[in-house]
Parts: structure tokens; sequence; C-alpha cells
């Protein structure tokens, strides 16, 4: 009996949903996702093409009943950060026994992030890199590293490229779908490892101790990208919480997020120059 709360409903986390939904300890699933289907989501999306032009969220919740129709689904058809919306997404999260963000731009994951540390509750991040080449996927619980410890850390360790801080869960955002040659294959693989580490992070909860804090799966090889000269390798990476980080420093409080609004503005600013220097 496990609630589930998904921003995100796109070409990457439309599988994760419905790998993770097909779990029978799910029983309930809020999903947060504002856009329409449109044409150029075709090809690397689970929706059949005559759903082009519905909401994204509603057609998720046709496929979910479908395969399991005893499954409680509520929607909430807005953007994340959209301050209308506050009041249900922390009702929402409140409830929650687990997490998932499909969003990949970094002002909703950074977002999302304060929201389940002010919750206290844990959730999953899965990355897909340009062009396919491979992506991340991640796990935090309450008093472990945050997303902005784990974008430094990435910032600082692995030089994945990053071209225009591509966005397969939010087809209209800063990076149009139709300009990242990613195939749906690649899309699916790293959602496919995004969905079993969420079962396993739901499992064992704040005692999941798989090895490694973000999983990454190289997928082509890249000659001249330090660390992909061989396709189909993982790497295991040990993120620590960082005592400088501005967000989650140990003098911060469960229910508070950054010291200051100034803090927080100055950790996106850091994210956006190393997507921007990728």
């Amino acid at each position: 009996m496990a609630h589930l709360v998904q921003v995100g409903a796109g070409s990457g986390g439309m599988p994760v949903l419905d790998s993770v939904c097909q779990d029978p300890r799910i029983t309930k699933v809020t999903l947060i996702e504002p856009d329409v289907y449109k044409p150029h989501n075709v090809p690397r999306h689970l929706f059949a093409r005559h759903a082009v032009g519905d909401l994204k969220a509603q057609t998720a919740e046709t496929w979910l009943k479908e395969r399991r129709p005893d499954l409680d689904v509520r929607l909430i058809i807005n953007d994340l950060v959209d301050t209308a919306i506050e009041d249900e997404v922390d009702e929402a999260l409140e409830a929650a026994d687990i997490g998932v963000c499909a969003a990949d731009n970094e002002v909703a994951k950074y977002h999302w992030d304060l929201l389940m540390r002010r919750h206290r509750k844990p959730w999953t991040l899965g990355e897909v890199l340009s062009g396919g080449i491979g992506g991340f996927v991640h796990w935090f619980v309450p008093d472990g590293p945050c997303y902005g410890c784990v974008a430094s850390y990435l910032g600082r360790t692995v030089k994945a490229e990053k071209e225009k801080a591509p966005d397969y869960s939010n087809p209209g955002g800063p990076a149009p779908e139709t300009t990242i040659p990613a195939s749906k294959a690649s899309v699916q693989a790293i959602a496919a490892l995004h969905a079993l580490v969420t079962l396993d992070l739901l499992e064992h909860g704040t005692a999941y101790q798989p090895g490694f804090t973000t999983l990454l799966l190289i997928l082509q090889r890249v000659p001249d990208l330090p660390g992909f000269e061989e396709a189909f390798r993982s790497r295991r990476l040990r993120v620590e919480r960082a005592a400088e980080c501005l967000i989650c420093r140990p003098e911060m409080t469960p229910k508070s997020g950054p010291s200051s609004p100034e803090d927080l503005d100055v950790a996106l600013d850091q994210a956006l120059a190393r997507l921007g220097s990728g």
C-alpha cells in the first residue's frame, strides 16, 4: 500500500511510471504534468499517435487504469513551480511514500528536491544525456546529499556532454525534443534503470544501500569524451553530502529551504553555468 508522487510523464517519465505502477505495492499515484502530447513527441513516447492534442496527464491516467483498474490515480495538471498548486502538491507529498522526478530542467529539479526534503520523503531522478550517449539515475533520502550536492559533484568529476540541457520530459522546454537525436531505445534504457532503483528504494527506504548514490550508464562509445571510451559500461558514483552546500548544509533544519532566496539563486546559477560549459 504505497503512494507514489511523480512529476513528468514525457518520453522518459512515462516508461518509469508504467513500470513502477505495475508493482502491486503501488496503490495510489499523484501525477504532476501540465503538457499536451504533441506530434514531435510520438517517435519516443509510449502514447499512440491518435493521442496527439490530448493532455499527457489524462492520457497517462487512461494508460495506467487500463493496466491497473484498481489503481487510484490523481492528476495535478499544472506546472510544478506554479504557486497556485503549492498547497495541493504539499498535501500530496505529505501523504506520499516515494517520489519520482522525470522533469529535466534545472529549476524544476531544484524545486522538487526542496519539496521532498521539506516533507522528508525518498525520491529518484533519471537524466538522459544529449544524443542518448548515456544517462544518470540518482536516488535521494532526507538526510543524504541533495540534488545540489550531486550536481556539483558531477560537474567536477564526470565530463558528460550536455549540449542544450535536453528535456525529455518537457519537450516544450529550452531544447525542442525534435532536435535531440536520442533514440526511444536509449531513453527507455535509462527509464528502466530509473524504475528499478525506484522500486528498490521503495522496498528499503532510508536503509537502502546499493553502493552508489548515482549510477551512470554509458550507452554509446564517444572516443573524444573522457569516460565514454567503451559502450555499455556503468559507473557507480558515491556522492557525500557537501558541508558547504548552499541548499542542505548541516545547519539547515528539515523544514527549511536554503538560508535565503539568494542562496537558491546562486545554486541555480551554478547549475546552469555547469550545463552551459558542458
